[in-house]
């Protein structure tokens, strides 16, 4: 079998964005589809959503789902309104929901006025889909600007609990989400040993790895039935990227840790999977020449600038991979050391930067923001402590604490340390190769376009299923914005993967913090979202965690909640609440 090449797969990628239709206005009416469909038996089993808000317009979805087996096309109406009686239409159409996109439709609603809450909703066959609530991005003069910042819901991990919280939200101007919005894996393959007690076992047309087109369309159909992200692409716009399990574990520009020997060409699995992700999400396409191209601008009036960016797909070399630098006496570290100095290592690419460079000048918003996947924030830790957990040393939670009290000695100036205790705390190594840290010279690239303009830079991160802040620091040491990042919906944690025991959470979880130089909170232990309100003088950031996702009720962890200021300044910086 031939390899798909780079040509290919524009070629391919071009042609699976997605139905979109662009509406203008009321003018676009095309007449009831009760009318032409009546003898169809169809369903909106998958709800409705919005994204990509513009001044002037959003993208909305739906998918129709033909019962009666017919793969024909169906009619679509959809209908705009300023209210939830659609007394007041501002906005109407009509188009074919076609078996060539799995029976999903976007559309493209402009002519619409800025800062304005809009409801929606589509018919077809005398069906009614549910309504809607969506809002376009404000004009310049706002006070404030709030949004929800969430990533990794797996849906056999648990309940999308987060999700319903979310939808409760008042005032919400968008969901950010920041990937892993669905997972590849089957029912087995990653957190799935309560799948079956909670009922949330994948269907048995479905329950393996996510390779064909049927797969990744069905996966994403069944996530769509979930009540609780139902309700939340109802209540408000996403703005979203992709993150590596829409298309495998690990993904880098060409393979993926979960993409082995037997499962096809890597390039054929992505385009498939992001024709996918396309038809599914409420994404406007960014450039109609290759689905790879997804980083893009979204301005809330003159108070933010959304910049929402590709770290997985488009650039991104292979990760490193501590394994080949292990010795007899540990890691080789001037090797590894050589490798990280690599000025060709790619994680956003040159491309990608230059168009973050233009967008940055470009911008005089108050608060230049990053939406991206993962961590930019230096997680340096002891080197000593790194290697015992890569190994998942059992003597490891010993460890941290000694090392902790050894750090604390340290900051405090205690002048009984030995070089030996010193050297211990302060020999670190990156924890996370997959992050910013293992493309640590693009990171300067980005921070310095940053410091160089005078922003207030704040990144919101996803992908660790953790709740973390940092202060962004550059190579020198001098601050230069914050980092955010969000706990995930359902995907376990820290206190899985290091197996901690309850009563060792929060000791751990203080004891990072004391280890890792910029870091400034973690949560380690549970699951998630992230509210953010920026107004002129400051970003207020809320985490907010839910008791559990193992049990169908639960409730907010209003103990457990944290809440950290960002003061606007050059640079931007953290204080507590």
């Amino acid at each position: 079998m031939s390899r798909l090449t780079r040509r290919d797969f524009l070629r391919a990628s071009a042609l699976g964005m997605g139905a979109v239709v662009v509406s203008s206005g009321l003018a676009g009416c095309g007449g009831s589809s009760s009318n032409r469909d009546d003898h169809r038996a169809v369903a909106f089993r998958h709800g409705v959503a919005s994204g990509d808000p513009l001044r002037d317009g959003v993208i909305l979805w739906t998918r129709v789902t033909p019962e009666d087996g017919d793969t024909a096309p169906i009619t679509l109406d959809w209908e705009v309104a300023t209210d939830a009686d659609f007394q007041n239409l501002v906005n109407q159409g009509s188009a074919d929901a076609r078996e060539a996109y799995d029976f999903t439709l976007k559309v493209d609603a402009r002519g619409l006025a800025p800062g304005q809450v809009y409801y929606y909703r589509f018919h077809a066959a005398g069906v009614t889909s549910p309504v809607g609530r969506t809002r376009t991005l404000p004009d310049a003069g706002i006070d404030a600007v709030t949004l929800a910042v969430m990533s990794c819901s797996n849906y056999p991990a648990g309940f999308f609990h987060v999700y319903a919280e979310a939808a409760r939200e008042e005032n919400l101007d968008a969901v950010v989400h920041l990937g892993d919005y669905v997972y590849e894996y089957a029912t087995d393959g990653y957190d799935g040993a309560d799948a079956e007690r909670m009922g949330r076992t994948l269907p048995a047309d479905n329950d393996v790895e996510m390779i064909t087109l049927a797969d990744y369309r069905r996966r994403y159909a069944l996530y769509r039935t979930d009540p609780d992200l139902q309700a939340l692409h109802a209540a408000a716009p996403f703005i979203a990227v992709w993150d590596d399990h829409e298309i495998a574990n690990d993904a880098w520009r060409g393979g993926a840790e979960n993409h082995n020997p037997g499962e096809g060409d890597y390039l054929m699995r992505k385009q498939r999977a992001l024709q996918v992700y396309f038809e599914w999400m409420p994404i406007r396409p960014f450039d109609d020449n290759d689905q790879e191209i997804i980083y893009r601008s979204f301005q809330f009036g003159d108070l933010v600038s959304l910049h929402m960016m590709d770290t997985r797909i488009i650039a991104r070399d292979r990760q490193l991979d501590y394994g080949d630098y292990l010795t007899g006496d540990g890691i080789d570290q001037a090797a590894f050391t050589a490798a990280m100095a690599d000025p060709d290592r790619r994680l956003i690419g040159d491309a990608q930067l230059a168009w973050l460079d233009g967008a940055l000048e470009a911008s005089g918003a108050t608060w230049q923001v990053l939406g991206q996947q993962v961590l930019m924030g230096r997680m340096h830790m002891p080197a000593e402590m790194l290697q015992k957990l890569l190994t998942l040393d059992p003597s490891l939670v010993d460890l941290i604490g000694e090392l902790t009290a050894l750090k604390m000695r340290y900051l405090q100036n205690d002048p009984t340390l030995t070089d030996a205790e010193i050297q211990r705390v302060t020999t670190v190594l990156p924890y996370n190769l997959d992050a910013w840290d293992g493309y640590a010279v693009e990171r300067e690239r980005v921070l310095a376009l940053a410091r160089a303009k005078n922003k207030n830079l704040v990144v919101l991160a996803g992908d660790t299923h953790n709740a973390w802040a940092s202060q962004l620091t550059d190579q020198a040491g001098d601050a230069v914005g914050v980092e955010l990042a969000t706990a995930s919906v359902s995907s376990p944690g820290l206190e899985s993967y290091l197996q901690l025991p309850a009563s060792a959470i929060a000791s751990a979880e203080q004891a990072i913090t004391v280890l890792v130089d910029d870091l400034r909170y973690l949560n380690a232990s549970q699951r998630g979202y992230l509210r953010v309100t920026f107004t002129a003088e400051e970003a207020r950031a809320d985490w907010r965690f839910v008791d559990t996702v193992k049990q169908r009720d639960h409730a907010l962890d209003t103990d457990r909640s944290h809440s950290l200021r960002v003061r606007a300044g050059t640079p931007a910086l953290v204080s507590p609440d």
